[in-house]
């Protein structure tokens, strides 16, 4: 097993990553919380294959677990589904004794998150993520939120996580596509902050896609740690955490255009080659390695182009209503080199097209 630690003060928590840690819940959560009970929030799907295990790994550690479902799919990330959870927990009479369990992918984790800061002012939060974009990304620095109709992500909180505990196991039963959506987030970490692991990629990218559980388990560890290093920097994102928004001012507006038929990994892709066209246009990165940087994204089977057109001026409007949106103005993260990157918030309507235009089919 691999441990690191989010360093946030009185408010640190570990990250376990390793295998068959689902059975081990009850043991490593019980030291830390010592909750009188859990709620496990999870959707159908994921709840049918690795609900039953936490629940029992829970009552054998002395914790009443109670299990609450959502829908699978982004659909759940509303306040709609947020209210219903409320419902049912105030049902369950469940107090600030009590600890939420996310049991799923960035959806799950970043719904349950906000349930938990939100209700009884808060309680206590732990992630169990089950997909490798939960795991490399969302699971770590306690961003937690659901979707307005005019965006992704506009209503949320910060909510940091109690602990984090990361089965590479549950990665066996993703669906190909969404473990390639994943690995968007392992080359936007690389990318931004540390070309020797950009360089790991690609010198391992057979063995990822093949999915060997000790490259994965690697990747995550070093992916975690990255996150955790910029949260423990910058927690509120004010400064240097948002470099962690590389392709994703972008990216989130041609998800929520898409209706979220592509995945959020496939649109921060794609988002990442429109802010290197940016990048490239200003003469701040060098075309070789925006070249390097495209090439990664397709050998891990990631686009690199829209599958097909989406309109222009709707992802401006998209791009304009994010929260990157600040004082009138597009706040982009550019890569100036493989392994460093910066924020600038004078990208000009035009630029922004030009690079949508860049990625159109």
């Amino acid at each position: 097993m691999l441990t690191l630690d989010v360093k946030l003060g009185d408010r640190s928590y570990p990250v376990f990553v390793g295998s068959g840690l689902l059975s081990g819940v009850g043991g490593l959560l019980g030291p830390r919380l010592e909750p009188t009970s859990a709620v496990v929030i999870s959707d159908h799907t994921v709840a049918g294959l690795y609900a039953k295990r936490v629940v029992n790994s829970l009552a054998a550690a002395g914790c009443k677990a109670a299990l609450l479902e959502v829908a699978p799919g982004e659909s759940s990330k509303s306040l709609a589904v947020a209210g219903q959870l409320y419902d049912q927990l105030s049902a369950l009479g469940v107090d600030r004794q009590s600890a939420i369990i996310a049991l799923g992918g960035g959806v799950v984790g970043d719904l349950s998150g906000f349930v938990a800061a939100t209700w009884l002012r808060g309680l206590p939060f732990v992630q169990v993520p089950t997909t490798l974009e939960a795991d490399i990304d969302a699971s770590v620095g306690g961003k937690t939120a659901v979707n307005h109709p005019t965006g992704k992500n506009l209503i949320g909180a910060f909510h940091q996580p109690r602990l984090v505990l990361i089965d590479v196991e549950c990665l066996r039963t993703l669906d190909k596509r969404d473990l390639h959506a994943g690995l968007a987030e392992s080359i936007k970490h690389a990318a931004i902050r540390d070309a020797g692991f950009f360089a790991w990629h690609r010198e391992r990218a057979d063995l990822i896609l093949g999915g060997d559980e000790d490259v994965l388990a690697e990747l995550i560890q070093r992916n975690c740690q990255i996150k955790a290093d910029v949260v423990a920097a910058d927690e509120r994102e004010v400064g240097l955490r948002a470099i962690l928004n590389y392709g994703h001012t972008i990216g989130h507006a041609i998800e929520a255009e898409s209706q979220f038929g592509l995945r959020h990994g496939e649109s921060v892709a794609l988002g990442m080659v429109a802010a290197n066209h940016i990048a490239t246009e200003r003469g701040l990165l060098d075309p070789d390695q925006a070249s390097q940087i495209r090439e990664l994204i397709e050998r891990l089977r990631l686009p690199a182009r829209l599958p097909h057109r989406l309109d222009a001026n709707a992802l401006g409007r998209r791009m304009r209503h994010d929260k990157k949106f600040v004082a009138g103005r597009m706040r982009f993260v550019l890569v100036d080199r493989i392994g460093q990157a910066r924020i600038v918030d004078d990208v000009a309507n035009a630029e922004a097209a030009d690079a949508v235009a860049a990625i159109q089919p």
